[in-house]
């Protein structure tokens, strides 16, 4: 009995099993990759920049999206064929390979207060902040920690 309380305080409170649906995390999250995300997290600290993030999609908050957090509020933001650029520098990105790089520019902007730039790591197919704009920080849930299935991929989000 013990044991369920617990299981139940941990799923309810810290830690969900959620499953990655599509492709655009390539290379770092596959379809049907299973994870366990943070629920607690963002409660007790801060967003950052380069974290995987879960959160309701913001033109249908019934769906929930993954992606990866590229710039924070108050950051200058623009993209110049491929290449993001934030508050003047060009962002590393040691998880972005260049197969899955693509050429889209956007202009640059200021993020809003409590908005949040997210892109997918597959930027060939991904539909992201490009697409419907930066994520409000109310959206957002949790934060991709752990894969445990399927066995070749587990280990820590990064």
């Amino acid at each position: 009995m013990v044991s369920v309380a617990v299981s139940a305080f941990i799923i309810i409170f810290l830690y969900q099993p959620v499953r990655v649906e599509g492709t655009s995390m390539l290379p770092v999250l596959e379809d049907q990759d299973r994870l366990f995300i943070n629920k607690i997290a963002y409660r007790v600290g801060e967003i950052h920049a380069g974290d995987v993030v879960v959160f309701q999609y913001p033109r249908d908050h019934a769906k929930s999206y993954i992606k990866r957090v590229i710039a924070l509020p108050g950051d200058r933001l623009r993209i110049d064929q491929g290449q993001v650029v934030v508050n003047g520098v060009p962002l590393k990105e040691p998880y972005l390979q260049s197969r899955f790089a693509d050429d889209r520019s956007q202009p640059e902007m200021v993020l809003p207060p409590k908005e949040y730039f997210v892109m997918g790591d597959h930027r060939s197919i991904s539909s992201d902040s490009r697409d419907f704009g930066p994520v409000d920080r109310e959206l957002i849930y949790g934060k991709a920690v752990f894969v445990y299935w399927p066995m070749e991929q587990v280990g820590v989000v990064r």
